[in-house]
Parts: structure tokens; C-alpha cells; sequence
């Protein structure tokens, strides 16, 4: 089946991202925010970062945001009642970026590299945060110019299941339906979206799915399949 594909669009978190959103109800954000100089107290800043996440987490899934979700920004000042200057919501901006944020183990990063000899790499991403430090986390692992177009949905507030990021990197690298799988490990996210686009899906990471191509326990087991 795959021999037929050119190009794989790759979902992130738990695909080839882990440790990601950190925002379990015993975290204390107030850590990180004090060290980037933050000096709102530390209740406060818990209570704001928890209240964002929240409220961006009840529109991820709400069908009438797929196509405009919020920015980060944006839901900061819609729930902090009081002005907030700039450098403050950098801070805050900050902070729910930092536990947002995964890491890219090495040989997930390695699997990258393996499967770019195959394939034209893309990346259908969804974030709540500006992209910069992931594409810092992807320079660091050393797998940023393995892809050829990257869908961030902070960039353009467009959310899987939506169709429209995957025919975005789709017309990035022009690439017809028929030549691209998709590779991620939520049915919900990553396979319907993918259907929804017309392209086949791989499932990784344990999920299941009648409608998928095939299902692998990790990308690495993915990876050693298409090597043998």
C-alpha cells in the first residue's frame, strides 16, 4: 500500500512528540512564571493559566471553532477582566507555552530521518500556542528541514478534523490525495480529518480504527516495517 504513496503527513503529539500539556489540576504554573520574572502572585497566575486552558479546551471541541479557533493571546484577555500590558501577557503567553510543550526523543528523531529517505515529510500540527518553540524543540532533535510543508494551527486557526490543514500542506508540496497517507494516533483528530480529505490514514500509538490503512504500536514499528 505504501508503495504507492509520495508523501506521509505526520500528526505531532504522541506520533513522534511526548510529554505534552501539562496542565493536570496539581501543576503549579507559578514556577515557571516566576523564573521568566513574573510577579503576579502565585494563585493568580494559576488560576489565569488554568481558566485559558479551559476555555480553549471547550471550543477544541466545539464543531463551530474548527475554522477560527482562538489564539492563545486572545483567550487571555477575553477571561483576565483587568489591562494586562504587554510584556505581562508575553509572560502568560510563556508560561501555558511551556507546558504545552512536548520533547522529541532521539530515536523518534532518528525514525524521521529514516522515513524522509521514503517519503516527502509533512507535519499537520495542532497547538494553542505561537509555534516557536516547538520549531526550537524540531532545530534541537535536529528533524526541522526534514519537512516539507508544516500546517501549524496557531498560524491559522484551523483545527483537525478540519480537512483544510491537510490540504493546505497537500498544496504545499503538490501532492495529489492519492499520493499522501497520514500518520497519527487519534481516530478522532487524525483519521477523521484525514477521511474527511480524502487520503488514507496509519493509526500509531495503540488506537484502533476499521476505516484506517493499517495500525502500528509506535512510529518506530512503522518505521521498521517500511525498512523490511
Amino acid at each position: 500500500m505504501l508503495a504507492q504513496k509520495k508523501a506521509m503527513l505526520l500528526d505531532m503529539n504522541n506520533t513522534f512528540m511526548f510529554g505534552e500539556d501539562r496542565f493536570c489540576e496539581s501543576e503549579d504554573f507559578s514556577i515557571h512564571y516566576v523564573k521568566i520574572g513574573g510577579t503576579l502572585p502565585g494563585i493568580e497566575i494559576n488560576t489565569i493559566v488554568r481558566t485559558v486552558y479551559n476555555y480553549m479546551d471547550t471550543r477544541y471541541s466545539d464543531v463551530t471553532y474548527r475554522h477560527n479557533f482562538p489564539s492563545l493571546e486572545y483567550a487571555i484577555r477575553e477571561i483576565v477582566n483587568e489591562p494586562l500590558s504587554r510584556d505581562e501577557i508575553n509572560k502568560i503567553v510563556d508560561t501555558f507555552t511551556y507546558h504545552e510543550l512536548g520533547y522529541i526523543p532521539a530515536e523518534y528523531a532518528e525514525a524521521l530521518h529514516k522515513l524522509r529517505h521514503y517519503f516527502l515529510l509533512a507535519a499537520v500540527i495542532d497547538i494553542w500556542s505561537p509555534k516557536t518553540a516547538w520549531l526550537k524543540e524540531f532545530e534541537r532533535a535536529g528533524i526541522h528541514g526534514l519537512f516539507s510543508a508544516i500546517s501549524f494551527s496557531s498560524d491559522h486557526g484551523m483545527v483537525k478534523p478540519s480537512p483544510k490543514p491537510f490540504e493546505l500542506v497537500l498544496g504545499q508540496l503538490e501532492t495529489a490525495r492519492s499520493e499522501a497517507v497520514v500518520v497519527g494516533d487519534s481516530p478522532t483528530r487524525d483519521l477523521s480529518g484525514a477521511k474527511s480529505a480524502g487520503i488514507d490514514c496509519i493509526l500509531v500509538g495503540g488506537s484502533e480504527h476499521p476505516d484506517t490503512v493499517a495500525t502500528f504500536s509506535s512510529l518506530l514499528d512503522l518505521c521498521d516495517a517500511i525498512q523490511t
